[in-house]
């Protein structure tokens, strides 16, 4: 039998033992965040200023392209879900990558 098929047949049985009250199952709650909120154009460009990063730079803390940073920045595009997410990380100073400058 496969893997999949042996803890699939162990989360039945254990089913099946909570109906019959033999075992007592644990649950967990967890909160879930609000959604993000839609940041505008010029809200980006804030964030990024306040970074303080280039476009170049902030493109790479977001794991996105320069031409994306751009076009949120210009309003052409709107930030997917996921980004607007990681762009409320980088807004509330969750995560906010400090620059080093290297002296040559």
């Amino acid at each position: 039998m496969s893997r999949f098929f042996e803890e699939l047949k162990g989360g039945l049985e254990e089913i099946l033992a909570h109906k019959q009250g033999k075992i007592t199952l644990q649950s967990e709650i967890i909160e879930i965040p609000e959604p993000p909120i839609s940041y505008s154009a010029n809200h980006i460009k804030n964030i990024r200023k306040k970074g303080p990063y280039s476009q170049g730079v902030f493109a790479k803390v977001l794991n996105v392209s320069i031409k994306t940073v751009q076009s949120w920045e210009s309003g052409e595009r709107v930030p997917s879900h996921a980004a607007l997410r990681l762009l409320e990380i980088v807004d509330k100073g969750i995560y906010r990558p400090k620059l080093i400058q290297k002296s040559t």
